[in-house]
C-alpha cells in the first residue's frame, strides 16, 4: 500500500515542484521585460522607419524641386540655335544694357556700348539701364525683333541714335552693323567731349584677338568661340556729314574679365584724366579715358571669367560710328554693311516695319493721326527690343528643406517688364506680354511660351520669378532670390496660348499639352481651397503683424487686401477664376489634340456656375463679388516708441506697428477693387447675371473705381484705399491704374458689348470712354516724360513706378487696335 507522497521519489518531486513555485514569479517577470524590450525595439523599429519615411520624403521632394519635369521638352533641342534659327540667333537679348547684342546660347560672346560725357570730374559712365541715370529718355523707337532696330536716348543735351541691321548668311547667324549717331542740342559755347566705348567679351568660352593701328586705336577683333565660329568685329573711324572723316583719339583696354556683371566697374576703374585732346587748330583739352586696370576688390586669386577687349572714341559731337561684325561661315559677301550700303538697309527694314504694323493694327485705317501711331509703334518695339535671352540657374526652396538650393540649370527667352527695373522673366507677366507679341510674330509667341513651360520641374511646378545668371543676379537684392516652391501666379500665359489656339500646329500643341496638364494639376494639388471648388495663394507673408494687411506676392496683386489675418479658410476669388480660365484653355487643347476633354470641361462647367460662384464669393453687405476669410475690419497702423536707448546712444527711431483694433472673424473682405471685377474680367459672369449691373456700375463709380485715365485698382471708399502697407512699403495696388488689368476689362467689356443681354448698350458705353480715358493719358503721359510707366497715379494720370515699363504697359497697342 503507498500514500502519495511518502516516498523519496514524491518527496522530490514535492521539492522540485517548490522550486517551479519560487521561480515562477521570476519568469513572469523576465517574460514581462523580454516583451517590453521587444515592444520598445518594435516602437524604435517604428519611429526609426517613420523617420525615414519622413527624411525620405524631403529627400524625395528636394530631388523633385530640383528635378525638370520628365516629359519631352516643349522646345525640341537645339530649335534656338543658329542653324535652327538663323534670323533670331543674334540679338538684343541683353535688356538691362543700353545697347548691346548676344546670340541666344550659353556663355554667349557678348557686345555693348557704354559713353562718358567728359566733365571736370570725370562724368557719369552710362552702360546698364538705371533710374538714377535720370536720362530723359531711352527707348526703341523701331524694333522689328528678328532683323533691325532703332533706337534714341536722350542723355542730358546729348542725343544718341543707336540702330542695328543684320544681315542672314552662313552657319552660325550672319553678319551685322551697328551705327551710332551723337549730337548736342542746344548747348551754347565748347561741346563738351564724349567718349564712346565699344567692347566684346568672352565668358567662359572663346578666344579674343586684337589688331592695333599706331598702337592705340583697335581697329578689329578676329576670334572664335563654340556658337560663332571664327569671326571678325571691325571699329569703323568717325565720320560726320557726308561720312567726312571726323578727328578722335583712340584708347584701348584688353584685361581678363571678372564677370560679365562687373564689366562697368572694370572700365570705371580703369579711367585716367592724363590724356589730351589735341585736334588741328583748337585748344587742348584734357579728358578721361582707360588706361591701366588696377583690378577689383575681391579679384584677387579669382580665376578671370573670359577676357574683355574695349575700344574708346573720343570726339567733340556730332559725328556717327560703325561697327560690323562678319562671320567667317559666310561666303560670296556681297560687300561691307557699312556706310551707304547700310543706311540702304536702314531704309529698307524701317519701310517694312511700317508696312507690317499697319497691316498687324491697322491705326492709320483707324484715323490715329501719325505721331499717336508713332507711339504705338515705340511700345512694341520696346518690348520686342527688351526680350532677352538668359542661362543659369534659379535658387529654390521648399517647406521640407532646411537650405535653398540652386535648381537645374536652364536657359529661358523671354521678354521683361522693365529694361530698368525688372530686366528678367515674371512668370504673370510674361502672358500679358505674349497677348501683344502674338499678333506681331506668332511664331515667336510660341517659342516664349514654349521656353517658359520648360522651367518646370517635376511637381509641375514654375518659379514665378526668373534670376538666371550672374548678369541677372546682380540686379536683384539678395532676399529677393529665393523662389518657394509652394508660391503659384497666374497661368497667364494661358491667355496668350487661348489666342494661338486656331492656328497653332498639332505637334507643338502635341509637345505642349503633357507639361499643361502637369501644370493644371500643381494648381488644383497645391493651391486647393477649403471647401470643394475654391482655391487658396498659398505663401502670403508668414508675419501678419508686420503688416497693415499680409501681401499675397503668388497673385501677382502684391498689396491688394486681402484677409487681414492670413489662415488656411481663405478663399480667394481670383484664383478660382483664373483656374476656370485654365480648364477652358486646357479642355481646348485637349479638343484640339484628340485627347479626353472630359475632365478639363467638367472643371470648367463647375467653375463658371453663377449660381455657385455667388454662393462662395458674393459679398450681400459689398454689393460685390470678394475673397473670403479671417478678417477683421478694423486694422491700422500706429507709431510705437521705442524702449529707451542706452546711456550715451541716440535714442531709436519710432516705429509703425499693426493695431488690431478688433477680433477677426470669417467673413468677407471688405475691398472692393480689381480682384472684385474677376468674374467679370475673364468673362465667367453670364450676360443675364442679375450681379452684372453691379459689377459695371463699380466701375464707372468715381466714387469707386473710375477715373479719367482708367479704372483705379482699389475704391476710394475702401478702408485701405492708398494707405501704406509698413513703414517703407507705400501703397501699390491700393488705387493705382494698371495697364494689365484695364485691358482685361476692356476687352471682357467688348466681349459683353457684342453679346445679346440687358446689359449690352451699358457694356458698349462703358467700354468706350473707359477705352479713350485709357489711350489718352498713356499717349499724353508718353509724350511729357518720354515714357510708358508700371502704373498711373489715380488722380493726376502722372506715369508712376519703374520706367521705362514696355511689359503689359505696351498693352496699350491692343486698345488702340481694338483687337482683344
Amino acid at each position: 500500500r503507498r500514500r502519495g507522497g511518502d516516498g523519496p521519489r514524491e518527496r522530490t518531486r514535492e521539492r522540485g515542484s517548490r522550486r517551479e513555485q519560487q521561480q515562477q514569479p521570476q519568469k513572469q517577470h523576465h517574460r514581462g521585460r523580454t516583451v517590453l524590450v521587444a515592444a520598445a525595439a518594435a516602437t524604435a523599429l517604428a519611429l526609426g522607419l517613420a523617420a525615414a519615411a519622413i527624411e525620405w520624403n524631403r529627400w524625395s521632394a528636394a530631388a523633385r524641386l530640383v528635378t525638370p519635369h520628365p516629359a519631352p521638352p516643349a522646345l525640341p533641342p537645339g530649335s534656338t540655335g543658329p542653324l535652327a534659327s538663323p534670323r533670331r540667333f543674334w540679338g538684343t537679348y541683353r535688356p538691362h544694357v543700353y545697347f548691346g547684342m548676344k546670340t541666344r546660347s550659353p556663355r554667349a560672346v557678348v557686345t555693348g556700348l557704354m559713353w562718358l560725357q567728359q566733365g571736370p570730374g570725370g562724368g557719369s559712365l552710362r552702360h546698364t539701364c538705371e533710374q538714377g541715370d535720370g536720362l530723359a529718355r531711352y527707348g526703341w523707337l523701331m524694333h522689328d525683333g528678328e532683323n533691325f532696330g532703332v533706337q534714341e536716348i536722350r542723355d542730358g543735351d546729348l542725343l544718341l541714335k543707336t540702330e542695328f541691321v543684320k544681315r542672314p548668311g552662313g552657319e552660325h547667324g550672319g553678319d551685322w552693323s551697328w551705327r551710332v549717331t551723337a549730337r548736342v542740342e542746344g548747348k551754347g559755347g565748347p561741346v563738351p567731349l564724349l567718349s564712346l566705348f565699344f567692347y566684346i567679351a568672352t565668358d567662359g568660352q572663346g578666344t579674343l584677338e586684337p589688331h592695333l593701328e599706331n598702337k592705340t586705336r583697335l581697329a578689329a577683333v578676329t576670334g572664335m568661340s563654340e556658337e560663332l565660329g571664327h569671326f571678325t568685329l571691325t571699329f569703323l573711324p568717325p565720320t560726320v556729314g557726308s561720312e567726312k572723316p571726323k578727328f578722335a583719339s583712340y584708347n584701348y583696354l584688353d584685361v581678363a574679365s571678372p564677370g560679365l556683371q562687373r564689366l562697368t566697374e572694370v572700365v570705371r576703374s580703369s579711367l585716367s584724366n592724363r590724356f589730351v585732346f589735341a585736334p588741328p587748330g583748337k585748344p587742348r583739352r584734357h579728358f578721361f579715358a582707360v588706361d591701366t586696370f588696377p583690378g577689383l576688390p575681391g579679384m584677387a586669386g579669382e580665376p578671370p571669367r573670359g577676357r574683355l577687349l574695349l575700344h574708346q572714341v573720343t570726339l567733340e559731337p556730332p559725328g556717327t560710328l560703325e561697327v560690323t561684325f562678319e562671320s567667317g561661315s559666310v561666303v560670296e559677301r556681297p560687300g561691307r554693311l557699312a556706310g551707304a550700303e547700310l543706311s540702304a538697309a536702314l531704309a529698307q527694314h524701317v519701310a517694312a516695319f511700317e508696312q507690317r504694323f499697319e497691316k498687324t493694327f491697322g491705326l492709320g485705317r483707324k484715323g490715329f493721326p501719325l505721331q499717336q501711331q508713332r507711339f504705338a509703334q515705340a511700345a512694341l518695339s520696346d518690348m520686342l527690343g527688351g526680350m532677352g535671352f538668359f542661362h543659369g540657374r534659379s535658387l529654390v526652396h521648399s517647406p521640407l528643406q532646411e537650405h535653398p538650393v540652386p535648381g537645374p540649370e536652364t536657359a529661358l527667352f523671354t521678354a521683361v517688364p522693365s529694361r530698368s527695373f525688372f530686366p528678367r522673366g515674371f512668370l504673370w507677366d510674361e502672358g500679358f506680354h505674349q497677348l501683344l507679341l502674338a499678333r506681331w510674330d506668332p511664331a515667336l509667341s510660341r517659342e516664349v511660351i514654349a521656353h517658359w513651360l520648360d522651367l518646370m520641374n517635376a511637381e509641375g511646378w514654375i518659379p514665378r520669378e526668373q534670376i538666371l545668371g550672374e548678369e541677372a543676379r546682380a540686379k536683384v537684392p539678395s532676399e529677393f532670390l529665393l523662389q518657394h516652391s509652394e508660391t503659384a501666379n497666374p497661368p497667364t500665359l494661358l491667355l496668350a496660348l487661348q489666342w494661338l489656339l486656331p492656328d497653332a500646329p498639332l505637334p507643338y500643341l502635341q509637345r505642349l499639352f503633357p507639361r499643361l496638364s502637369a501644370w493644371y494639376n500643381w494648381y488644383n494639388r497645391t493651391q486647393a481651397g477649403p471647401l470643394p471648388l475654391t482655391f487658396r495663394w498659398r505663401g502670403r507673408d508668414p508675419h501678419p503683424e508686420r503688416f497693415l494687411n499680409p501681401k499675397t506676392l503668388a497673385s501677382g496683386l502684391d498689396d491688394y487686401p486681402r484677409a487681414s489675418h492670413p489662415s488656411s479658410q481663405e478663399r480667394h476669388l481670383d484664383l478660382r477664376c483664373w483656374m476656370a480660365l485654365a480648364s477652358r484653355v486646357l479642355g481646348d487643347v485637349a479638343e484640339r489634340l484628340g485627347e479626353p476633354a472630359g475632365p478639363y470641361r467638367e472643371m470648367q462647367r463647375a467653375l463658371s456656375d453663377n449660381r455657385l460662384l455667388e454662393e462662395l464669393h458674393w459679398a450681400q453687405e459689398l454689393g460685390a463679388f470678394a475673397d473670403y476669410g479671417n478678417h477683421s475690419t478694423a486694422v491700422g497702423l500706429r507709431w510705437q516708441r521705442a524702449a529707451p536707448a542706452a546711456p550715451g546712444r541716440p535714442p531709436p527711431d519710432p516705429k509703425l506697428v499693426r493695431e488690431v483694433r478688433e477680433p477677426p472673424r470669417l467673413r468677407f473682405v471688405g475691398a472692393l477693387g480689381y480682384v472684385s471685377l474677376f468674374p467679370l474680367l475673364l468673362q465667367l459672369l453670364s450676360p443675364d447675371s442679375p450681379r452684372l449691373p453691379a459689377v459695371l456700375d463699380a466701375m464707372r463709380s468715381e466714387r469707386q473705381l473710375w477715373t479719367p485715365f482708367g479704372l483705379r485698382s482699389l475704391s476710394r471708399d475702401s478702408p485701405l484705399y492708398m494707405k501704406r502697407n509698413t513703414q517703407h512699403d507705400p501703397p501699390y495696388w491700393r488705387g493705382a491704374v494698371w495697364v494689365n488689368i484695364n485691358y482685361l476689362a476692356l476687352r471682357a467689356l467688348w466681349g459683353y458689348a457684342s453679346t445679346e443681354g440687358p446689359q449690352r448698350e451699358r457694356a458698349a458705353e462703358i467700354y468706350r470712354e473707359l477705352r479713350h480715358n485709357l489711350v489718352a493719358n498713356l499717349y499724353r503721359q508718353y509724350t511729357q516724360s518720354g515714357f510708358l510707366w508700371e502704373q498711373y497715379s489715380d488722380s493726376t494720370g502722372r506715369g508712376q513706378g519703374c520706367h521705362p515699363f514696355a511689359g503689359w504697359s505696351a498693352l496699350v497697342v491692343l486698345v488702340m487696335a481694338e483687337d482683344y
